[in-house]
């Protein structure tokens, strides 16, 4: 089974908020629609689930039009940043109220509710109010409920983004087992890189209301089409280079990059694509800033460069104006396509 989408198109009166969009998602396959606020993604959500009307383009499931099909008839299972669960009711009700609105006959209710408890960690919930729930725990009783009725598809709009930095990175990769262990076939947004790493197959960048790159997670983070998306992929430099024998002289020193071809070669730097080393190019410190796992900085090369960013241990004393090294690092350093 599988959601083939071709040449969507979304308008808000002359403002077209999805442009040509074309995307297909395998069976028990996640894919994460990928972009900043505004670019398009959760309209392409909504148009898919039948919430927003096309302006032209099609949306089909194994093959069929689901033009003419009503949202509650699609089969799909929703999950939005907010949960949208009722307060007046226990834990239990909520994820009953998914198997009711697809007739599950009543017997089968508290077995299945129970089952679905288990699978987000949440047994011996049943009774607890959801107004009694932290943030983390009500979303994993809206997952529950939109897993309920067994959806083809699951569609998840920024289910994490209302929860704090540690519960959220907890919870993805929770919710990144459980779509595996599953084989649940799902279609992620947000605008979270880490998030869409740890949970899709493969992403699709929007931007301005186009998919301006889809592929593999990897592909992409590695491999960006152009700067604009390098620079939402969290790239800050960028650096030309001569590529020779799968190593790439810059003026920032060599790095060795995986299948890159001889010749002249664009790259982008994030950074901690540069990293402070007793060896490599010289440079002077401008601004210094402690984070959780490292000291970030911005550092004056000189020459022909100006100001680049690079990270040092979480324990090194470095303050403006002092001299550092710094080292290229494969890790940090994505090749633009040609």
């Amino acid at each position: 089974m599988s959601l083939s989408v071709r040449d969507l198109t979304v308008h808000y009166g002359s403002f077209a908020a999805v442009k040509d969009a074309r995307q297909d998602i395998a069976d028990g396959e996640v894919l994460a629609l990928l972009g900043p606020s505004g670019s398009g993604k959760s309209t392409l959500l909504r148009a898919i689930t039948g919430l927003e009307p096309l302006t032209s383009g099609t949306v089909r499931w194994d093959g069929e039009d689901l033009a003419g099909v009503p949202v509650h008839r699609r089969e799909f299972g929703l999950v939005f940043q907010d949960g949208q669960l009722f307060p007046h009711k226990d834990v239990a009700a909520n994820i009953a109220f998914g198997l009711r609105m697809h007739d599950v006959p009543r017997a089968e209710h508290a077995e299945r509710v129970c089952a679905l408890l288990d699978l987000v960690g949440l047994r011996g919930y049943e009774r607890r109010r959801v107004t009694e729930l932290s943030g983390g725990q009500a979303q994993r009783v809206a997952l529950a409920r939109a897993l309920a009725p067994e959806p083809r598809l699951l569609l998840l709009d920024e289910p994490l983004s209302g929860l704090d930095a540690g519960l959220r990175e907890q919870l993805a990769i929770d919710l990144a087992a459980l779509l595996r262990r599953s084989k649940i076939t799902a279609l992620l947004v947000t605008h979270d890189q880490e998030e869409a790493f740890t949970l899709a197959d493969r992403v699709a960048v929007l931007d301005d209301g186009e998919i301006r790159q889809e592929g593999a997670v990897r592909r992409v983070w590695r491999q960006p089409v152009d700067e604009d998306v390098a620079r939402f992929l969290g790239v800050t430099t960028f650096v030309d280079g001569e590529a020779t024998g799968g190593t790439v002289r810059t003026l920032l020193g060599d790095v060795t990059l995986p299948d890159v071809e001889d010749g002249a070669v664009r790259l982008g730097l994030r950074p901690h694509g540069l990293r402070v080393s007793p060896d490599g190019v010289e440079g002077e410190v401008t601004a210094v800033v402690h984070r959780r796992e490292h000291v970030r900085l911005v550092v004056a090369p000189g020459g022909d460069l100006s100001t680049v960013d690079a990270v040092a241990p979480v324990t090194a004393d470095l303050r403006p104006g002092d001299r550092v090294r710094l080292l290229l690092d494969p890790d940090g350093v994505a090749q633009l396509r040609n």
